[in-house]
C-alpha cells in the first residue's frame, strides 16, 4: 500500500475543523431560513447571523456593525479598495491609492483596473530583497489626494510579515485610511482592532480551518464604503446578496478556535517550518535559496527559489511523489510566467521560474517533514537534470 500524500499547502487552504462543521450543520438542515425573512425561520437564521457577527467582533475587539460578511477574501479586498476609492471620489476627498509590488492579485489587479478604467491614481511601492515595504517610502508617496494605503499583513507567496503597525500609524497621522489584507496572517497573531491603526482588515476563514466561500471585511466605524455588489440591503447596505448564515457561523467558530489555539499553533508550525528550511538549504546548497525575510516571516511558511527548475515541473513531480505543494500563490499556480513577487525582490531569470512554497499545518508531523525533505531534494535534482538535458537538446537542434 502506498503512503498517503503529505499536505504542505496550508497557505492555499486548510481542511475544515470538525468543530466548525458541527457549528454550521444546523443552518443547513434545521435553521435554514433566509435571515431577511420576517417569519420564525427567518428570525432564527437572523439570530444565528447576528451571533456570528458578535463572536467575530469579540475576538477582534471590534464592534459587531464593523463586521461585513463577503463571498471570499478577494471580495473583501475588492470591497475595501473599490469601496473606499469610489466613496472618496464621490465626496471629493481624493482618488489616489498606495500599494506595493508584492500584494495579492486581488489588491494589485484591482488597483490596476481602477487606474486603467476609471482614472484613479495608483502608486506601487517597491520592496527590498526580503520583500519588505519601506515605511519611509510609504510616507514619501502620500499626496494631498491620497485616499487609501493598502499593504498586506504578510505575503502569501514568500511569507514576509510587513510593518503594518508603523504604516498604519503613519497613515493615521496623515489622515489617510489604511487597509491591510490579513488573509495569510489572521491565524498567527492577535488582532485588537480597537488599538491597531488599521481602518479595514480582510480575512478569509478557509485559511484558518474554516469554510471556503465566505470572507470578512472589518471596516472601522466612520469609514465610508461605496458598495461594489448591489441589489439588496444586506450587510447594512454595503454588500448585497442573501446572507450565507452557515458559513458566517463557521467563520466565527474557526476564528474563535484559531485565537484559542494561537500559541500552540504558532509553536507547532514554527518547529516544522524551521526543519523544512534548514533541511532543504543543507541538502541543495547553492541551487536553492530562501525567499522572503529570514526571521520576520509567517510561522508556517517556507518558500524558496530553485535554480534551473520550473515551478510547474517541480509541483507535478512532487505531486507524483506524494507531496502537495505550491509554486507561490495558489491563485497563480500553473501560470508559466516568472513570479512577479520574486522579480520585485530583485531575483534574476534563473530563479524566478522556480518558486516553491511549502506551508505546514496542524495535521503535519516531524515524520512528514523528513519524508518531504527526502522527496523534495530528489525531485529538485530530477527536474534540474531534465531541464539541463532539454536545454542541451534545444541548443543542438
Amino acid at each position: 500500500m502506498s503512503e498517503s500524500p503529505i499536505y504542505l499547502d496550508h497557505s492555499a487552504t486548510t481542511p475544515v475543523d470538525p468543530a466548525v462543521v458541527a457549528a454550521m450543520q444546523p443552518y443547513w438542515s434545521t435553521t435554514y431560513g433566509n435571515p431577511s425573512s420576517l417569519h420564525e425561520q427567518g428570525r432564527q437564521a437572523a439570530r444565528g447571523l447576528a451571533a456570528a457577527r458578535e463572536a467575530l467582533a469579540a475576538a477582534l475587539n471590534a464592534h459587531p456593525d464593523e463586521i461585513i460578511f463577503t463571498g471570499c477574501g478577494s471580495e473583501s479586498d475588492n470591497l475595501a479598495i473599490r469601496g473606499v476609492l469610489w466613496a472618496a471620489r464621490q465626496a471629493g476627498r481624493g482618488h489616489h491609492v498606495i500599494t506595493s509590488a508584492v500584494e495579492h492579485e486581488a489588491v494589485r489587479t484591482t488597483c490596476e483596473q481602477l487606474a486603467a478604467d476609471a482614472g484613479f491614481a495608483v502608486t506601487v511601492l517597491p520592496v527590498d530583497g526580503h520583500g519588505l515595504v519601506d515605511v519611509a517610502a510609504v510616507a514619501a508617496a502620500i499626496r494631498p489626494d491620497t485616499a487609501l494605503i493598502s499593504i498586506m499583513a504578510a505575503n502569501n507567496e514568500f511569507g514576509t510579515v510587513q510593518p503594518i503597525e508603523a504604516i498604519g500609524t503613519l497613515a493615521r497621522d496623515r489622515g489617510v485610511l489604511f487597509h491591510s489584507d490579513a488573509i495569510q496572517a489572521a491565524a498567527f497573531r492577535r488582532w485588537d482592532m480597537a488599538a491597531l491603526p488599521i481602518d479595514l482588515l480582510s480575512l478569509a476563514p478557509h485559511k484558518f480551518y474554516g469554510p471556503k466561500g465566505i470572507g470578512v471585511l472589518v471596516a472601522r466605524r466612520g469609514v465610508e464604503l461605496a458598495p461594489t455588489l448591489t441589489g439588496g440591503g444586506q450587510e447594512a447596505g454595503r454588500r448585497a446578496g442573501t446572507s450565507n448564515v452557515a458559513f458566517a457561523v463557521g467563520a466565527a467558530e474557526a476564528f474563535r478556535l484559531a485565537m484559542d489555539r494561537l500559541d500552540a499553533y504558532v509553536a507547532h508550525c514554527h518547529r516544522l517550518r524551521d526543519r523544512l528550511i534548514h533541511g532543504l538549504l543543507a541538502a541543495l546548497g547553492p541551487d536553492i535559496r530562501l525567499t522572503g525575510h529570514p526571521t520576520e516571516r509567517l510561522p508556517h511558511h517556507a518558500s524558496f527559489a530553485v535554480r534551473g527548475a520550473g515551478g510547474n515541473d517541480l509541483l507535478m513531480h512532487l505531486d507524483a511523489a506524494g507531496i502537495c505543494a505550491s509554486s507561490g500563490s495558489a491563485c497563480a499556480s500553473g501560470d508559466p510566467r516568472p513570479s512577479a513577487a520574486l522579480e520585485a525582490m530583485g531575483l534574476g531569470p534563473e530563479w524566478t521560474r522556480g518558486g516553491l512554497r511549502l506551508t505546514v499545518g496542524w495535521q503535519n508531523s516531524p515524520a512528514d517533514i523528513d519524508r518531504a525533505l527526502e522527496a523534495t531534494s530528489r525531485v529538485v535534482r530530477q527536474v534540474q537534470a531534465l531541464a539541463a538535458r532539454f536545454a542541451v537538446g534545444a541548443a543542438g537542434a
